[in-house]
């Protein structure tokens, strides 16, 4: 299990987010040529530079002459979807942006299709935020951790006014998320930064108890005294499959609603990000028989999930706290039967495989287009595996 902890002491940019990647150690030129396939206008220049003293390492993207005007979410998706980058660079990037132009288009009250982003939405958006989920895939990082954000204080100037720090479309994406204000008087927590965090972090907490072999430091473009304008990151990899994870149960008891309805509002809850849900009976007071609605979730999804409860469901009420997952390392792998691929999951416990699971939808998939009897299928995929 490969893991990546964000401290952001100093807040987070895309741009300190990729020279804190690229000073783990990763090839300046590779990250070059990778990145020249988007054939936009621009240059990249990597260069070590320091920060209060520390070395870091700095992104600057270089826009030509005529840099493009401000792009609306179709636009970047067409330019993300041909570019040459693996499916999960793709679809990570596509996430991050999505999330991106939601917070734009809420703050400013306007549709999704209508919104341009202007600090985040040219070119050198782009180079950050594919170059971020690049990188994380060439480094082969399962799992990113942060620490709480240092958002800043005061004003920054922006093509929508001057705004207070953090400016709203950051406020919107670090919902639940922990944050702190500090130090320097200008904004810490970039849009692109935050967008990246809100997507691609999956703890916040201290620093977690695991072993670190490499610390890179991502410059930011300015000095604020007395902050070291830097990222710093940790990577490690650890042995121990039991590695931890924090996230969020949101429980509620419900007496006097159809099974129907809570059948239907499961589905909606994995539809809106949550990692697990399921209703356990149960007998409440005066002795009447329930239903026990159980949702686990990121922090970052407890938001929309709780608004959705109260929509969908009878209840007044709900309870949340935070509790721990142990998760074993695991990987997938594509086998092919019936000429049809079929998704393998395996775990594995100090480094051996303890267990080995086909995805079923593709089976039943498989069954269905085939025409043939699912028992068939799982029999000619054990066959495979096993």
């Amino acid at each position: 299990m490969s893991y990546l902890y964000l401290d952001a002491f100093s807040g987070v940019s895309g741009d300190m987010f990729l020279g804190a990647l690229l000073d783990l150690g990763y090839p300046a030129d590779k990250f070059k040529q990778a990145i020249s396939q988007l054939e936009l206008p621009l240059r990249i220049e990597i260069a070590k530079v320091k920060r209060s003293s520390l070395a870091a390492t700095q992104v600057k993207v270089e826009l030509g002459q005529s840099p493009s005007a401000p792009r609306d979410l179709a636009a970047i998706k067409k330019i993300i979807k041909a570019s040459p980058f693996s499916s999960s660079v793709k679809d990570k990037a596509l996430a991050v942006f999505s999330n991106l132009f939601q917070a734009e288009a809420k703050v400013h009250g306007e549709a999704v299709s209508k919104t341009h982003l202007h600090e985040a939405g040219a070119d050198d958006a782009l180079v950050d935020i594919l170059g971020t989920c690049y990188l994380l895939e060439e480094l082969e990082v399962d799992k990113i951790i942060a620490s709480p954000l240092n958002l800043g204080r005061g004003w920054v100037k922006t093509a929508h006014g001057h705004l207070p720090v953090p400016p709203p479309a950051v406020a919107e994406l670090l919902k639940n998320i922990p944050v702190y204000s500090y130090g320097a008087e200008n904004e810490l927590v970039t849009p692109t930064g935050a967008a990246l965090v809100r997507t691609l972090v999956t703890e916040f907490n201290a620093f977690p108890q695991l072993p670190y072999q490499y610390i890179g430091y991502g410059a930011g473009s300015r000095n604020f005294p007395p902050l070291p304008n830097i990222l710093r990151v940790f990577m490690g990899k650890s042995n121990d499959p039991s590695l931890e994870e924090q996230i969020f149960q949101l429980e509620t008891n419900i007496d006097d609603s159809t099974p129907q309805v809570l059948g239907a509002f499961l589905e909606k809850a994995l539809q809106l990000g949550a990692r697990e849900a399921f209703l356990t009976p149960v007998i409440m007071k005066k002795n009447r028989p329930g239903t026990k609605l159980t949702i686990l979730a990121e922090r970052k999804n407890i938001d929309h999930l709780t608004q959705a409860v109260f929509e969908e469901t009878s209840t007044i009420g709900l309870r949340i706290f935070p509790v721990k997952r142990i998760v074993l390392e695991r990987e997938v792998q594509t086998i092919k039967v019936f000429d049809e691929k079929v998704r393998i999951k395996i775990s594995y416990l100090r480094g051996q495989k303890v267990n080995i699971q086909p995805e079923f939808d593709d089976c039943l998939k498989i069954a269905k287009a085939k025409k043939i009897p699912l028992k068939k299928v799982l029999e000619e995929v054990k066959k495979h595996i096993f």
